[in-house]
């Protein structure tokens, strides 16, 4: 019986040793090996480090309220004091009697009290109080607002201390009060301080 070699026989192997006789190889110091009679096994394929690896848990990184803001982009939208927005105003009445009216020196012609009164009673009572005024050609008149004080239960929306004080400036700058009125300022100590407002009216025409 004929021994096979690497799996040929006699007469393959003599078919073979032909063939190759016939061609030049490529590298005359590697002869090309014999076919094999069966097939290549499957490559394994390498193992994909980032696709096969088992997910590692993640521990979150300490953070810090406001670490990422920006330098310089504090502060806020809320409305300045209604003190300083009234002392910020300009002057459009003469300085020298602004001065002599902050100091007190002026005597108010004329006086309203919205002590007691809620917006719906105060908001009427100051209109026809100023355009009398006016009718009357007065120039400086008083309104006391009082100093207001803290609610005693908060309800969801912030509201002002003193509701009036933050009122009555808004309600003489807005409508027909705005062509009476030509400057509003807080009352010196002996008319009422911040309690009250002078309200210097426009010169009757």
């Amino acid at each position: 019986m004929a021994r096979k070699r690497r799996g040929l026989s006699e007469e393959d192997r003599a078919i073979w040793d032909r063939v190759a006789s016939s061609v030049t190889p490529r590298r005359p110091d590697r002869p090309p090996a014999p076919p094999e009679d069966r097939a290549a096994p499957p490559k394994t394929p390498a193992p994909h480090p980032a696709r096969d690896a088992e997910p590692q848990p993640q521990t979150p990184r300490p953070f810090r309220i406001g670490e990422r803001a920006k330098p310089g982009t504090g502060g806020h939208d809320l409305s300045p004091p209604i003190s300083e927005a009234i002392a910020k105003a300009p002057v459009k009445m003469d300085r020298k009697a602004f001065g002599r009216m902050k100091k007190g020196k002026l005597v108010p012609e004329a006086r309203l009290d919205l002590h007691g009164l809620t917006q719906d009673q105060a908001h009427p009572a100051l209109t026809r109080f100023i355009s009398e005024s006016y009718m009357r050609q007065m120039r400086l008149v008083l309104v006391i607002t009082g100093k207001g004080k803290e609610r005693d239960e908060p309800g969801p929306m912030p509201v002002p201390r003193g509701v009036l004080k933050h009122q009555v400036p808004h309600w003489l700058n807005t409508g027909a009060l705005k062509l009476m009125v030509l400057q509003i300022s807080e009352a010196h100590l002996k008319h009422g301080g911040t309690g009250a407002y002078y309200v210097y009216l426009r010169r009757h025409r």
